[in-house]
């Protein structure tokens, strides 16, 4: 008969895979992806080379899925505040930038890397997925904005691109070389007002 793990082993494999991921997504935070090879990695995580492939194939397996998870988990928490948070669609959105802005600024390392660091080919191919799932979210709560009457007409679609590469393009930098203590809230504040004006808000009375 072929083997067949147990529940007890199934469960053992899941938490190493989990330690795995959770220390492979720190090496990337604190070095890039460049310097997070599966050695620094197998390190990180108290376990032999072999025993990281025997949960991914490749590398460039382990950085996908990385990616998937860290990059997975800021859509959702932005998607959270866009459609559930206090306040009319525009204070949503004004909420949205800064919770996602903060988030990055206190995240530097890994913000950086899910952002703009060179990656693997792969990884690439996954910041392009995950570029058009922050656009849904931010067209979602533009297209509420617009039907309210709080925003002017508009094509949501295209005002969600210009924010999602816009609030990129304005963090790069500062998460390469961070700004500390007021520069940083400075930055937060001015990249919630610059949304605002794209998506048309009216100014505040």
């Amino acid at each position: 008969m072929p083997y067949r793990r147990t529940p007890a082993v199934e469960d053992r494999l899941a938490a190493a895979r989990e330690h795995l991921v959770e220390r492979a997504t720190s090496v990337v935070a604190e070095a890039g992806w460049a310097n997070a090879s599966v050695t620094a990695v197998a390190a990180a995580a108290g376990m032999s080379v072999g025993s990281v492939y025997q949960h991914f194939p490749s590398k460039q397996a382990l950085a996908v899925e990385v990616f998937r998870r860290a990059s997975g988990h800021e859509v959702d928490v932005l998607g959270e505040v866009l459609r559930e948070g206090t306040g009319d669609p525009v204070e949503r959105l004004a909420l949205g930038v800064g919770v996602f802005a903060r988030r990055a600024m206190e995240r530097r390392g890994l913000a950086h890397a899910l952002l703009a660091a060179p990656a693997e080919p792969a990884v690439g191919q996954e910041r392009l997925e995950f570029r058009r799932r922050y656009r849904a979210v931010f067209a979602e709560v533009v297209r509420e904005g617009v039907d309210a009457g709080l925003l002017p007409r508009q094509d949501p679609e295209i005002t969600a691109a210009a924010l999602t590469g816009a609030i990129g393009e304005v963090l790069v930098d500062p998460l390469a070389a961070p700004a500390e203590g007021p520069e940083a809230g400075r930055l937060v504040d001015e990249l919630v007002a610059m949304s605002l004006r794209c998506a048309g808000a009216r100014p505040a009375a």
